[in-house]
């Protein structure tokens, strides 16, 4: 019989440090074997060269290369669907117990659930964690115990509630636990049926200075090093959401340390409403009449609109998988309001293209600037496109990155015209809301 053992699975948390499944998870009498599953169920509706595939393995060589030369031992990495990883490793390991940490969306709560029920008739244990958000679920919730649906109480609460002597511990792994001497196969991009993307994941900056200055920057796309570029290092956990946190505290500014608290206050909705990825959270809106014009939803995705802010900012995101916040407000309302496309086209085209993609703030955010979620901009608050560019990019250096051509003949008219745009997206609103 193989000597008991223990499984640590990665999946949103790719790091060594501050970890609390892998922390628990070496707390254990069994030695731990660390693993990822590329989920097939997940890649499967994947572009080739997705470049979050592509960051991901990257972090996954790291963590290997770190086990096998500090601790004499690996990261199994596996391709295929999680039940039957599983299945297949009881059959190679005695296992014990799978360590892991939570996810809360709805794809992985159906995951986790059949992987729990596999395990336990298995007689193996199933045990997650919370370790990507300070508080989960419902944790931070109304007096009634319902959910809080507009983001100033909900934050109220949530620093009403914040202990950081217990919601900022560390959990520093004892790795004294791991398995030796055991080597796992190599797994390259290739072998997933992916390659390499022109794209990459930029290091994240959180320097004091920024954290200083974040409200006096974060609004201008033009601004080099102006916002942080941690979402992508959130969203897959190579950095700990604590230690963020515990920064933002540290440097006392209150819109750094907010932008966190939205960050679990969407995956709480998701969390209750699950929904709201597929449905307006306000179900009138699901009566909009959308015009769903696929010859003007290329020409958006494209940035061939004509509004030189919105064509910058979709040039930018297919260019780089990112897209200034700012833009993203104005980009998301352009769509929803003056081409009246439905929020969900828009949505899902962030999913392919993002690479801070993270369902919940990104349908959340949608929801908002189609009018329809929690929390939201009412229907009658249309951005003015040209009025934004006065705002937040006066000087053109962010139009004049990404749309040069903008005084050519070349570059495209208008293609449609906002004070017509604003009257019949209100007709419509109204005729459907009331």
């Amino acid at each position: 019989m193989a000597k008991k053992a223990s499984v640590f699975w990665y999946r949103r948390d790719l790091r060594l440090d501050d970890n609390v499944g892998l922390y628990h998870a070496l707390k254990g009498e069994s030695a731990v074997i660390p693993i990822f599953i590329f989920d097939t169920e997940i890649l499967e509706k994947l572009p080739k060269t997705d470049a979050r595939v592509g960051f991901i393995h990257q972090q996954l060589v790291k963590i290997r290369k770190k086990l096998r030369s500090d601790f004499n031992s690996d990261l199994g990495i596996y391709h295929g669907k999680p039940v039957e990883v599983f299945d297949a490793m009881s059959k190679e390991f005695s296992i014990d117990t799978v360590f892991t940490n939570h996810d809360y969306e709805p794809y992985a709560k159906q995951r986790d659930k059949e992987v729990a029920e596999f395990l336990t008739d298995k007689g193996i244990g199933f045990k997650t964690f919370k370790d990507q958000v300070i508080f989960e679920k419902s944790e931070i919730v109304k007096g009634d115990g319902k959910p809080y649906v507009v983001y100033t109480p909900f934050k109220n609460k949530w620093k009403e509630q914040f202990n950081p002597s217990v919601d900022l511990v560390e959990y520093q792994p004892d790795f004294a636990n791991l398995l030796q001497n055991k080597r796992f196969p190599d797994c390259k991009l290739e072998d997933l049926g992916f390659q390499e993307s022109d794209i990459e994941v930029p290091d994240f900056v959180v320097t004091k200075d920024l954290i200083q200055n974040y409200e006096d920057t974060r609004n201008f796309p033009a601004i080099k090093n102006g916002t942080s570029r941690l979402g992508p290092h959130l969203r897959f956990g190579t950095i700990s959401a604590r230690k963020m946190v515990k920064k933002a505290i540290a440097e006392e500014n209150e819109v750094f340390w907010s932008e966190l608290i939205w960050r679990e206050f969407f995956m709480q909705i998701l969390w209750h409403y699950p929904h709201t990825h597929k449905k307006a959270f306000k179900p009138k809106y699901d009566r909009i009449e959308w015009r769903n014009n696929e010859a003007e939803f290329e020409k958006w995705k494209n940035g061939l609109t004509g509004y030189a802010l919105v064509d910058a900012g979709m040039r930018e995101l297919n260019a780089t998988g990112y897209m200034h916040n700012r833009v993203r407000m104005l980009v998301a309302s352009f769509l929803c309001k003056h081409l009246l496309i439905d929020w969900r086209w828009g949505e899902a085209y962030f999913a392919e293209k993002l690479l801070d993609y993270d369902m919940s703030a990104n349908v959340g955010n949608w929801q908002w600037a189609a009018g329809s979620g929690v929390d939201a901009a009412p229907y009658f608050r249309i951005f003015n496109p040209m009025t934004q560019v006065d705002k937040f990019d006066k000087q053109k250096g962010y139009i004049n990155k990404w749309v040069p051509e903008l005084q050519e003949l070349s570059y495209p008219e208008k293609m449609v015209d906002h004070k017509m745009a604003r009257e019949r997206c209100l007709q419509v609103y109204k005729e459907a809301v009331g």
